[in-house]
């Protein structure tokens, strides 16, 4: 056992970030500064796109891109039934209509069928979530966009190295989003960005970020010249801070090592879970990079000695740290009184929501803390091997 509490999704701080944020408090200029520019500048060349927009979360960075698109009321945006419930939310905060979409059982990723079956005259966007770094089915979700006009917006919050056929997760529809929240592969504390290769996508979502402001303050301060600003739209409050961006420019460059320390800790998951009752994440697809972001099983309920609420309270009194990804949408009260969703509506999603735990995944695990926690699985689900 730990001797402390194995914290869930515990970020990897090393001291360049530590000494760069000393330095941001020291500079003076502490909001929205050359610290974010270059983190944009940083992760827009990291993706290959042209434009990137840092914001203060992915939920603002969906929001804006769906307002950005032009999407809102009377409007439907097709989102999976199985995700965090922001991404169904965003579609709210812009004025128009969530439409749940089923998910594929071993991928967790929408399903591609069950999109052409919720398209009607209003859907004018869809937003793939690749859950858990593994990459959406996006040929054929672009080949429906195309068919339909549909606008694709690609929740990319748990796939920052995540790649499907030659191409960087992001950068495959209209608009990218992602997430630098404390558990992400790189983070910020809290922290979104938005890519693309459309300048008037960019150019609507900076300036909406920061209360529709025609220019900001490191903008003008940079310029040399004393100058105002207009506000050309009712915009929001979302933008990122250089005291954010000094984690993030220190995280983005160490990427590929976290990425492997990541995988191989998931190679020994797989081979230390091989035998449970648990169905451990299907393998990489051919042609595509897994982003390693959650390390996802699914408790084998006509195998397990205990139900998967018991086996989270045994992970805890062990001093592991668990996630559920997640609670399906359509079963969250709000989306239940809402929108008259039920269980019985979306099959997979629910099975997944029924059985699922994320177990520790961090660059900050050291060795024994992955064999604690194979330990403790193996411990738990003993009385069934």
């Amino acid at each position: 056992m730990e001797d402390d509490f194995l914290v869930f999704g515990k970020p990897n701080i090393e001291a360049d970030e530590i000494k760069e944020v000393i330095d941001c408090l020291k500079s003076g200029w502490i909001g929205t500064g050359p610290r974010v520019k270059r983190f944009e500048e940083m992760f827009r060349d990291y993706k290959g796109a042209k434009y990137a927009a840092a914001l203060n979360s992915c939920t603002a960075a969906l929001h804006l891109s769906l307002v950005a698109l032009g999407i809102g009321p009377g409007d439907e945006v097709i989102v999976p039934a199985m995700t965090f419930a922001a991404t169904a939310n965003a579609v709210i905060h812009a004025g128009a209509k969530p439409v749940l979409a089923d998910v594929n059982r071993d991928s967790i990723t929408i399903d591609p069928e069950d999109i052409l079956r919720k398209i009607t005259p209003k859907t004018k966007g869809v937003i793939p979530v690749h859950f858990a770094g593994r990459a959406c089915r996006m040929d054929e979700i672009k080949e429906i966009s195309d068919r339909y006009g549909i606008k694709i917006i690609e929740d990319s919050a748990h796939a920052l190295e995540t790649e499907y056929r030659g191409k960087k997760a992001g950068t495959i529809g209209e608009i990218g989003c992602f997430s630098f929240y404390a558990t992400k592969n790189v983070m910020t504390g809290e922290g979104g960005m938005v890519i693309t290769d459309n300048g008037e996508y960019a150019r609507k979502i900076k300036v909406m970020s920061l209360h529709g402001m025609s220019s900001d303050a490191w903008e003008r301060s940079e310029s040399g010249e004393i100058k105002g600003y207009e506000v050309v739209y009712p915009g929001y409050k979302y933008n990122m801070t250089d005291l954010q961006a000094s984690l993030g420019i220190h995280q983005l460059p160490r990427i590929e090592k976290y990425h492997a320390r990541r995988s191989r800790i998931w190679e020994m998951y797989d081979e230390a879970f091989k035998d449970m009752p648990l169905f451990i994440p299907a393998a990489e697809e051919p042609g595509t990079r897994h982003g390693r972001h959650l390390y996802t099983v699914m408790l084998d309920t006509a195998r397990s000695p205990v139900t998967r609420e018991a086996f989270l309270e045994e992970l805890k009194a062990r001093k592991i740290g668990a996630g559920v990804h997640y609670l399906a949408v359509h079963l969250h009260k709000y989306y239940r009184d809402t929108f008259g969703f039920k269980r019985g509506d979306f099959p997979n999603a629910e099975w997944i929501s029924d059985r699922t735990v994320s177990l520790p995944l961090s660059p900050a695990l050291t060795d024994s803390n992955v064999q604690s926690v194979i330990s403790a699985v193996r411990d738990i689900l003993k009385a069934s091997s």
